[in-house]
């Protein structure tokens, strides 16, 4: 279809849903129809620009791909270069700094394709926080986002070697997450690089959608807590680094930054975070309504 004819025919749509539709629906439409030009149009723009400074010689295709927006546009319309499960792998690589924190290491088992519900990802966790209430849950959601914005396609992940309370089991994930689905969904931040610590062995308190978290960076990596000493609930803006510990400023209890917040009075509340090409995005936890 010529591009002519396209825009054509959403002209034509629109003056149906204008004719048709009430003032609410008519402007949802519009938007919906902004937005995807916008989309699209920023997409063409990059493409433009990569393909413009791409050295002599280069791959076409992979210089695309390693743009996210335009990677984004390749895998909506299968012209992606890469298959599933390489883009998955290079997916669990940025995000196994974030596992290793949690004494934890992931393999990728197979993708069966023969599901009535689409493809399934197996998954094998390697190591475990022992003691760690809250690794399981951070865990699921650094994998379920780390797959989902890859490989949409993928409609479960099964996770063998997950640990909880109440002992291993496979856990499944859904990347298109249904409301009844068991657990609290997170929500992803990004959140800018100016208000984060740019040196090593430094940290920062960051408001983000309106909690206040700890970001510290060390050697390696940049590491996210709720900004909150669980042994005196002290916040820890005042606390001191030495090394990979934290020592709070109101009970002197100290905390192992690098490995998910062990200490000796609890445990840090540790956050995924996922740091790529300097974007920084991190997740909380669903607001749980309250039960009378």
């Amino acid at each position: 279809m010529a591009g002519q004819d396209t825009g054509e025919r959403i002209a034509a749509l629109l003056d149906e849903v204008a004719r048709t539709a009430d003032p609410q629906v008519r402007a949802t439409a519009e938007e919906l129809v902004r937005t995807l030009v916008e989309f699209y149009g920023e997409g063409l723009s990059r493409a433009v620009r990569l393909l413009g400074n791409a050295p002599h010689g280069a791959d076409p295709l992979a210089v695309l791909a390693a743009d996210e927006l335009v990677a984004d546009l390749l895998i909506l319309h299968d012209l992606h270069p890469e298959d599933t499960l390489t883009r998955v792998e290079h997916a669990l690589d940025k995000v196994r700094p974030y596992l290793g924190s949690h004494a934890g290491d992931v393999d990728v088992l197979g993708l069966d394709d023969g599901t009535a519900d689409g493809p399934v990802l197996r998954l094998r966790l390697r190591g475990s926080c022992d003691g760690c209430p809250s690794s399981a849950q951070t865990v699921r959601w650094t994998i379920e986002e780390a797959v989902a914005r890859v490989a949409p396609e993928i409609a479960r992940v099964d996770v063998e070697g997950a640990t909880d309370a109440t002992g291993p089991h496979l856990l499944q994930i859904l990347p298109h997450r249904p409301e009844d689905a068991p657990g609290p969904a997170a929500h992803w931040h990004s959140v800018r690089a100016d208000r984060l610590p740019a040196r090593e062995h430094a940290f920062a308190t960051v408001q983000v959608d309106g909690t206040t978290l700890l970001f510290v960076r060390l050697p390696g990596g940049l590491y996210a807590y709720r900004d909150r000493c669980p042994g005196c609930g002290t916040r820890l803006a005042e606390a001191a680094l030495a090394g990979d510990l934290l020592r709070c400023a109101g009970c002197a209890a100290e905390y192992d930054v690098r490995h998910a917040g062990t200490g000796t009075r609890g445990h840090l509340e540790p956050l995924p975070l996922l740091e790529d090409a300097g974007a920084v995005r991190v997740a909380l936890p669903e607001r749980q309504e309250a039960v009378p």
